[in-house]
């Protein structure tokens, strides 16, 4: 919920102004602007009442309302698109790229993977390890969504291609270039599938997560 949320006003033409999301127009096309800003912030409401009234112990729903609001809260996700904001028209150099990436993505990725470990009841280091994973994985998939953006088409992104570049947003590709970017992307996965070592076989599903993410071509 808070994922589409986030998708349905990034994409009003207040923020990145864009017509197509996963192949069909964004909320605000079909629809209007007012419906889209309400349906974002019906979402974003909704998944807190889901958390405070789904989980019967008391304690964990705490916990969980505690780390989606923190990483999709002003010093989370919106701190991140609030600098991204900032950052376009090519005023933003490699600090304010990784400050961009670290809140406005790998805050919400890391809050996921936190959200598991809390259900699962993880113990302090395999919670404090899940973070990590998530926190890396969600900086590699920014990394490798700024490179398609460069590098696929609309059809495949299911998106419109280059409005990074069309906008002159702080990006990788358009800070360190592509190959580094490439590069970057790659050890952040590998980086992430080492954290999940201690877990053995039973964290399969997330290695195999970590190198779809860098593979995937939309």
């Amino acid at each position: 919920m808070v994922h589409t949320y986030s998708l349905v006003h990034d994409d009003l033409p207040a923020m990145d102004n864009d017509d197509l999301r996963r192949g069909r127009p964004t909320c605000h096309k079909a629809f209007d602007e007012a419906t889209a800003i309400l349906a974002g912030d019906a979402l974003l409401t909704l998944a807190f009442e889901v958390l405070a009234k789904e989980i019967d112990e008391p304690a964990i729903a705490v916990k969980l309302i505690g780390e989606l609001a923190g990483a999709a809260g002003p010093g989370g996700m919106i701190a991140g698109q609030f600098a991204d904001l900032k950052a376009e028209k090519g005023q933003g150099g490699e600090e304010m790229l990784e400050y961009i990436h670290a809140n406005k993505t790998a805050r919400i990725f890391r809050c996921a993977a936190a959200m598991g470990a809390i259900c699962g009841d993880a113990n302090e280091n395999e919670y404090k390890s899940l973070c990590e994973y998530g926190f890396k994985l969600g900086l590699g998939f920014q990394i490798a969504d700024d490179i398609l953006d460069v590098s696929a088409s609309s059809e495949q992104l299911g998106k419109t291609a280059g409005k990074d570049a069309k906008a002159a947003k702080c990006t990788y590709p358009s800070v360190v270039g592509l190959e580094k970017s490439r590069q970057l992307a790659k050890k952040l996965a590998d980086e992430a599938v080492m954290i999940l070592e201690p877990f053995g076989p039973k964290a399969d599903t997330l290695r195999k997560l970590a190198i779809a993410l860098l593979e995937r071509t939309r």
